[in-house]
């Protein structure tokens, strides 16, 4: 784990930079074993551009002949064109306090850290740019998009280590200088626990925009409260407190059905944007979600 920012700062250097190192020799194994073809087969640039002339051959497409060239040789010829497949890749994670919450080994911000890595290290093995952007309700960070071993790795520090401003989450900044940032349809994958208000409106015009992903974060405690007794609950993020009763079967239940309709309401926004979902946890290794997730988007495509 890394350090609390008031520890010795040469151990907590030290500490994140073994951290760091660890991530990155996990994800490229990762990548060069699978995750790199199977990011390459589902992630594609867009457009296309004019390669070279060909004759025309039975079977090709009518509207392909090239009348110009086909008048000079005297014969059909055809345009040929390539996949344009450079793909610029952003990486907005969300950074505000309840990012760092984890009931075990693992907080949900490592778990951002290591996914993003993942993917960041597919789009660099593949030839893509990717960037960085950390939101609570502002913009905490931004690094322009960039195709090296040295982005992704600061990539992999700015989310362990970064300490936000804002007090609340809310991606309508982030998603918005990226829309700035860039003229072309761009992959956006978006990291988060998705704890705050509003969405749908936030992501409807990124959505339009770009092909954004949800990269859902959570904890196993998240789902049901323990039977505990009388605990404290904190928000990390307005450091509200309540009492609750966890002894209770009532209490326990009503929060189970309130956090599953909340879960159920967060799935039904994903599907009338068409954003696509993957959903990580901080108790599970999440490559095989990882690569069901590469697996059902190209059988989609």
């Amino acid at each position: 784990m890394i350090p609390a920012p008031d520890a010795p700062e040469a151990e907590a250097v030290a500490a994140l930079v073994s951290e760091v190192r660890r991530i990155e020799l996990i994800t490229r194994g990762i990548v060069r074993n699978k995750a790199g073809g199977e990011y390459h087969s589902v992630f594609k640039g867009q457009g296309i551009d004019f390669d070279d002339f060909r004759e025309y051959q039975p079977g090709d497409e009518v509207r392909s002949i090239d009348w110009n060239v086909t008048a000079r040789q005297g014969t059909p010829f055809i345009r040929k064109y390539v996949e344009e497949r450079e793909l610029t890749v952003y990486v907005a994670v969300d950074i505000s306090g309840s990012t760092l919450y984890g009931s075990g080994d693992q907080s949900m911000r490592m778990l951002a850290a290591r996914v993003a890595a993942a993917f960041a290290f597919s789009a660099i093995h593949n030839q893509d740019k990717c960037g960085l952007v950390l939101f609570s309700d502002e913009v905490e960070l931004f690094l322009p998009p960039a195709k090296s071993r040295r982005q992704v790795l600061r990539m992999i520090r700015e989310i362990l280590y970064a300490r936000p401003h804002g007090r609340t989450t809310h991606p309508k900044a982030a998603l918005d200088l990226i829309t700035r940032h860039t003229n072309k349809r761009c992959l956006v994958l978006l990291v988060s626990d998705f704890q705050f208000p509003g969405l749908t409106d936030s992501l409807r015009t990124a959505a339009v925009r770009h092909d954004v992903v949800a990269i859902q974060l959570s904890d196993p405690a998240q789902a049901e409260l323990p039977r505990a007794g009388r605990i404290r609950l904190a928000d990390p993020e307005t450091g509200e407190e309540i009492v609750v009763n966890t002894q209770s079967p009532r209490v326990r239940e009503q929060y189970a059905r309130l956090r599953a309709a909340w879960q159920a309401d967060l799935d039904q926004a994903f599907r009338s944007l068409a954003i696509d979902c993957l959903s990580v946890r901080t108790d599970s290794d999440y490559q095989p979600a990882l690569h069901a997730f590469f697996r059902k988007r190209e059988k989609r495509r």
